[in-house]
């Protein structure tokens, strides 16, 4: 992830202006960092009104160095000047000159930052205010105040660096899931290559420990997968030859020759990256509101200080202090820590959330989840296992063992998926079948050891005038006969996974109405419903009327409402809903297309943990609006009393941004 859609991430809104990225917020600073970057990423540091430009390159640390340098010469500068005004008592000329070296020293860059953005048409940010305060502390011969404000605040802005930036960096480390070479098979040789330049269809060596750089099929060894990065399950998965593998899993025993499946840019860690970084794209409605408000706000409160300034002096008489106090009303009214500290935990959350298993592919989404009232699952593939087995046998005069042999043999030329399940349910010997012929709606007649056998539906037992009593069990029945005689009735179904009854438990407690919805007949979907307890189901539905149903249950809901599907089938109804969840669709691109939020395993309790770390997230949100505003107003009241002044102001103002993005960086611990 790069330095300039980190910046980005974090809700800085930029414009490229030949290289510089002029921010909106409150800062407007401008450090003119030109570091010598191989990536040549020049931007600017803060929010909105921002001229603080900051380029988060190779030579940031030496940039770092500097400023503490800079701090250094200030202070000692400043204490010179503390000498000379407390210590010798010289009047105020003699003094003016080592203050202002002071001052020169540590402000320079802001002032000159104040400069840019009245030049650009930008008045009210933070360099501004920084620069009339202190230069109005100077007019008024508070040499002291005036260099000790600007100090304080390059020191905050420092410590602020290196708090956002280890925040964006912790973000970067849930995302480091893609490696930046291969071990390629090329000429006879293994060869270390660019993932960009190997082609599809080439054979790449994974060792032991390391990650798989590209998605692929494994030609040759045996190993135990590490998925968390892509699924967020520990348990190691086992692959062999033949198997799929994902890029961004670590390989963690034997090596692993793979034989590449898709190119760089359509492997999995490669989609699963860039729908991280790119979901700031999409701002949820608290970021888009911190943007106004601060677009409107920073005028208001310099409109306030002159107030200030002008009104109480009209009556006392007294402009210096009132003048004072209005400077110190502008230190305190910088909303930065909210302009920073909310985009920077919706992206905290869009990671967090991803470090899970669930892919959330804007910020809009993440907080759309707060406002949940109703979810609709599709049936098979995600509530259910897909896959079809055998739930009972029902014998008539014969053993289950022998009733499922004789089954077996019958449908053991059959690729059918249900004549798969019956091969799987049979523990004995498969017997030869001399015999084979499909009835097309019907089954199989066979001849197995001389007898005639048929094994199917109702019709074809009706059709052989075969007697027997048909299963009132729910799913798809097989009836078995051998020379004419009714031998009994295998029951299949498709199985609930592990965690549905879980999941929808969990969705009831938080007050969520559940909707099934499955084109299976009804006969299939009651069962299921039933066990699942969901609160309605609807049966027989194609895909036109599935997004029909969905727009009946949007029109009853009060909030919104999600569908969870397999992301393929599903696609017209994904869209459709306010919030479309793809089920088990790691590395499906219909999936990532069609579907807002992709949960990359096949356990809908995913579903719950995408709704945990929302809730999380807006909890954190609130609280870093509510603290700023509240501090900010009791600190703008203790200036406009004359309790607080720039010194306390810088340190409220840098303190509570601090705060504010220690606690967005708590979204990464979920």
């Amino acid at each position: 992830m790069s330095e300039h859609e980190k910046q980005e991430a974090a809700g800085c809104a930029c414009e490229h202006h030949d290289h510089e990225h002029d921010h909106a917020c409150c800062h407007d600073h401008d450090h003119a960092h030109h570091h010598d970057h191989e990536h040549g990423h020049h931007h600017d540091h803060g929010c909105e009104g921002c001229d603080h430009d900051h380029d988060h390159g190779g030579d940031e640390a030496g940039e770092r160095k500097r400023m503490i340098v800079r701090l250094a010469v200030a202070a000692l500068l400043l204490g010179c000047g503390l000498v000379l005004r407390l210590g010798f008592g010289l009047a105020w000329y003699w003094q003016l000159p080592v203050f202002l070296a002071a001052y020169l020293v540590i402000g320079y860059d802001v002032v000159i930052g104040a400069v840019r953005g009245l030049l650009r048409g930008r008045v009210f940010g933070e360099s501004f205010l920084m620069s009339v305060a202190s230069i109005g502390a100077f007019c008024l011969q508070e040499f002291p105040e005036a260099v000790a404000v600007m100090l304080l605040y390059q020191l905050g802005e420092l410590l602020e660096d290196f708090a956002v930036d280890r925040s964006r960096d912790s973000i970067a480390d849930l995302m480091d899931i893609r490696p930046d070479s291969a071990t390629v098979w090329h000429d006879g040789v293994w060869e270390t290559a660019h993932l960009e330049d190997v082609p599809i269809g080439s054979r790449i060596l994974v060792k032991p420990g390391e990650r798989i750089p590209l998605d692929g099929v494994v030609v040759e060894g045996k190993s135990a997968l590490d998925t968390r990065a892509l699924t967020g399950e520990s348990v190691p998965r086992t692959v062999r030859e033949g198997d799929a593998v994902l890029s961004g899993c670590i390989n963690t025993s034997g090596a692993l020759t793979v034989e590449t499946t898709k190119s760089y840019s359509e492997s999995t860690a490669s989609k699963i990256i860039d729908l991280v970084e790119n979901a700031s794209s999409r701002k949820a409605p608290s970021e888009r509101f911190i943007s106004r408000f601060a677009r409107y706000y920073t005028p208001i409160v310099v409109g306030l200080a002159v107030l200030v300034a002008v009104i109480p002096s009209l009556f006392t008489g007294n402009w210096a202090e009132w003048i004072h106090k209005s400077f110190v009303f502008l230190v305190i009214s910088c909303p930065c820590a909210l302009v920073i500290s909310v985009p920077l935990t919706f992206f905290g959350g869009v990671g967090a959330a991803s470090k899970h298993g669930v892919l959330i592919k804007g910020s809009n989404y993440l907080e759309a989840l707060n406002n949940v009232s109703a979810v609709a699952f599709d049936k098979t593939g995600t509530l259910t296992r897909g896959e079809f087995a055998v739930q009972k046998v029902l014998p008539n005069g014969v053993s289950e063992a022998e009733m499922l042999q004789v089954a077996a043999a019958a449908e053991q030329l059959s690729t059918h998926p249900i004549a798969r399940s019956i091969l799987a349910a049979c523990d004995q010997p498969l017997l030869p079948c001399d015999v084979y012929e499909e009835i097309s709606g019907q089954g199989i007649r066979a001849e197995i050891g001389g007898a005639s056998v048929a094994v199917g539906n109702d019709k074809l037992l009706l059709a052989e005038e075969i007697e027997f009593t048909p299963a009132a069990e729910p799913g798809t029945k097989v009836y078995v006969a051998r020379d004419g005689r009714y031998l009994g009735c295998i029951v299949i179904a498709d199985g609930l996974k592990d965690d549905s009854r879980e999941t929808i438990d969990a969705l009831r407690a938080r007050g969520i109405r559940t909707v099934l919805l499955t084109g299976d007949v009804a006969e299939s979907a009651k069962p299921i419903a039933d066990a699942l307890g969901v609160d309605a189901a609807f049966a027989d539905l194609l895909p036109q009327n599935k997004v029909e149903t969905i727009e009946a249950i949007q029109a009853e809901s009060k909030g919104k409402t999600v569908f969870v599907g397999d992301g393929i089938n599903d696609a017209p109804v994904l869209a459709r809903a306010d919030i479309g969840v793809a089920m088990g669709a790691l590395g499906s691109d219909a999936a990532i297309e069609a579907a807002d939020v992709v949960l990359m395993t096949d356990e809908p309790k995913k579903l719950i943990e995408a709704l945990d770390v929302a809730r999380a997230t807006r909890r954190i949100v609130i609280q870093n609006i509510v603290f700023a505003l509240a501090v900010k107003v009791l600190f703008m009241l203790l200036g406009v009393l004359g309790i607080a002044g720039m010194w306390i102001a810088v340190i409220g103002d840098v303190g509570v941004m601090l705060i504010a993005v220690l606690n967005a960086m708590r979204i990464l611990k979920k």
